[in-house]
């Protein structure tokens, strides 16, 4: 009896531990059921969705760097094809290693490994690092066979710049560079590895049109992250930057780059018609490839201690006294104010005193007495000193701001320069002392304070050449509905008879036997014929005992003490169509050195204009004296 109670209590409490268990069994069943109801019915998309970012990735897509074309449509940038090998740290256990397979397999110097080293350990999370690029079709193939024992290792082919133009382009088109620190932002396309923005030039004013619109590319990746396959998808595929366009023709600026090779110069030319400007160089110029790939430090440096400058723009940012080529500023201003009426005659000796002190015409022996006509044409020095006299400093000062001195034509570029043009104001207050007649007898020369940028001679020339307000642009859109045949540019409102007076002046100084560049012998372009004035900038003082004893020569004196040569020039005279500007640094006499390449160049211009207009070209056309 006891043994059967005994029994019945041991199955009882089987019986209630079973229920327990399977109780405690149900309920964890049951939670298991609703966590896997959960994940499969309830959140089966969001878990999907990060099943499919382990899968899948989306790689940026950079976009094609528009390209820069002349005016006639030749290529001044574009892009070539870039083999290169991209590393993502984060996949790399041992970098050390991973550089000494790869060094086994392309050139890796000490530096490019330091480098690398570097670039990883500052880079932000989840960045790419470039490890090499540029690389020849062999190595990047040698790199691609080798890709299962470099982990992190990703090949890409991407474009980098190219600059066919070289050196005759550079200082316009400019060049492309590293994004720097100051310039990177949270946009994903300046972070990406070896992404490249314009630095100088074009390439940096008209970036962000060139720049285009970045894409992606979805890839299915495995699970050390290693691309798979690739998925593209249309609708996130990358727009190509804007082509821009120049007025510049590709062909004048590498005529003018072999005719000024070895000198240190700057010549600019302005379609008078549209003020499209078909050339505008500084010289010598640069490499822009040396920068796009990433200069050395001694190719840089050679740049830098360069005496000639290689680097900076002369045209847009150098500053020169405009010298005799400012003769025909006063002129005019000397006519529209009714000091003299042109056919007056001042009898120049060589010489003419203001006060105590004497004041000298670049030749010694004088002209004898000279009209305007005779005097632009001669350069006489001793009726601009009267001419200026008789104006005063504020006339002076008005008539060259009206021409275009003072204002910075930079195009567009940046790194204009203002150039100088004093009054009495200005001297008080960058002197504190008073503006002196003396002061105002050399500016009407174009030299004491006076000082202008070749651009600002160019626009002199065509405000002259054409008598209205003549404005330059570099791009073909920018000058749309500007100037032109039509005569869209402002008039200038100067007399017919003046204009008259002072084209042939400059006419003269070409085509007058007693001219001071009639030896050049014209353009040789039949009955077309040039008007110009040349000039001597001095930059040194030549002191009394000097001039009493012998004017050094420019030859026997160092580089930097000798005179800048300056030329002026437009054609044809009788209807203007393009005007000229050229400075050649420490050149000597103006019509002597550089008298003759504005003329060369001013003659290509006129030639390649007469082709354009036979052949029906579609598109905008193109658009020695001693001391003087």
């Amino acid at each position: 009896m006891a043994r059967r109670r005994q029994d019945e209590n041991a199955g009882e409490l089987f019986t209630r531990r079973a229920l327990v268990l399977g109780g405690a069994g149900l309920g964890a069943f049951g939670v298991l059921a609703a966590r896997l109801y959960k994940l499969q019915i309830l959140e089966a998309e969001r878990y999907r969705g990060l099943s499919d970012d382990n899968q899948f990735n989306f790689q940026l897509l950079p976009p094609s760097r528009g390209r820069i074309l002349d005016r006639n449509g030749t290529p001044l940038a574009e892009n070539i094809d870039n083999f290169r090998l991209l590393l993502d740290p984060d996949q790399v256990d041992d970098l050390q290693g991973l550089l000494d397979r790869l060094g086994a397999i392309i050139p890796l110097s000490d530096d490019a490994r330091q480098t690398i080293i570097k670039a990883v350990d500052r880079r932000s999370a989840f960045s790419t690092v470039v490890l090499a690029e540029n690389l020849d079709w062999q190595a990047f193939a040698a790199a691609n066979l080798h890709l299962p024992k470099l982990a992190g290792v990703r090949p890409e082919v991407g474009e980098s710049r190219q600059y066919p133009s070289g050196t005759s382009m550079a200082h316009i088109v400019g060049y492309v560079g590293g994004v720097p620190e100051e310039a990177q932002t949270d946009e994903p396309l300046l972070r990406h590895p070896g992404f490249r923005i314009g630095r100088t030039g074009t390439e940096k004013a008209l970036d962000g049109r060139l720049r285009g619109q970045a894409g992606a590319l979805k890839v299915e990746v495995s699970a050390r992250g290693r691309v798979v396959r690739e998925l593209p998808d249309p609708a996130t595929a990358a727009i190509a930057g804007d082509d821009i366009t120049l007025t510049l023709d590709h062909r004048i600026q590498t005529f003018a780059a072999n005719r000024l090779e070895g000198m240190s110069a700057a010549v600019c030319a302005i379609d008078i018609r549209s003020g499209a400007v078909p050339l505008l160089l500084s010289n010598p110029g640069f490499d822009p490839n040396l920068f796009a790939n990433g200069i050395s430090s001694p190719a840089y440096k050679a740049l830098l201690d360069n005496d000639h400058k290689p680097l900076f723009n002369k045209v847009l940012g150098g500053t020169y006294p405009p010298a005799s080529c400012f003769k025909p500023v006063v002129a005019m201003a000397a006519l529209q104010h009714g000091v003299t009426d042109g056919k007056e005659r001042i009898r120049c000796t060589g010489k003419t005193k203001l006060g105590d002190r004497e004041f000298h015409c670049w030749r010694r022996k004088g002209h004898g007495p000279v009209d305007m006509l005779g005097a632009i044409g001669t350069s006489c020095d001793i009726y601009f000193y009267e001419m200026a006299k008789r104006l005063g400093i504020d006339r002076v000062h008005d008539a060259a701001r009206v021409f275009g001195f003072g204002e910075n034509f930079d195009l567009g570029l940046g790194g204009g320069n203002d150039g100088l043009v004093p009054n009495q104001a200005w001297k008080r207050a960058r002197f504190g002392t008073s503006w002196s007649q003396g002061d105002t007898l050399i500016s009407g020369i174009g030299q004491g304070y006076l000082s202008a940028t070749p651009i600002q001679l160019a626009v002199m020339t065509a405000r002259i050449a054409s008598g209205r307000k003549v404005v330059p642009h570099l791009y073909s859109d920018v000058g749309q509905g500007i100037g032109g045949a039509d005569g869209g540019f402002e008039d200038m409102a100067l007399p017919t008879q003046h204009l008259a007076a002072v084209h042939a002046g400059m006419t003269a100084v070409c085509e007058a036997p007693w001219g001071t560049a009639f030896r050049l012998g014209g353009l040789d372009l039949g009955d077309i014929k040039m008007a110009g004035k040349s000039g001597t900038g001095q930059v040194r003082r030549i002191s009394t005992q000097e001039r009493d004893d012998r004017v050094r020569r420019n030859e026997e004196l160092p580089w930097k003490l000798r005179d800048h040569a300056l030329f002026v020039n437009y054609a044809p005279a009788d209807e203007p169509r393009f005007a000229l500007a050229i400075v050649v640094e420490h050149g000597g006499g103006g019509s002597s050195v550089a008298g003759p390449p504005a003329r060369d160049i001013l003659r290509e211009l006129l030639k390649e204009d007469m082709k354009n207009t036979a052949s029906n070209v579609p598109g905008e056309a193109l658009g020695a004296e001693n001391g003087a």
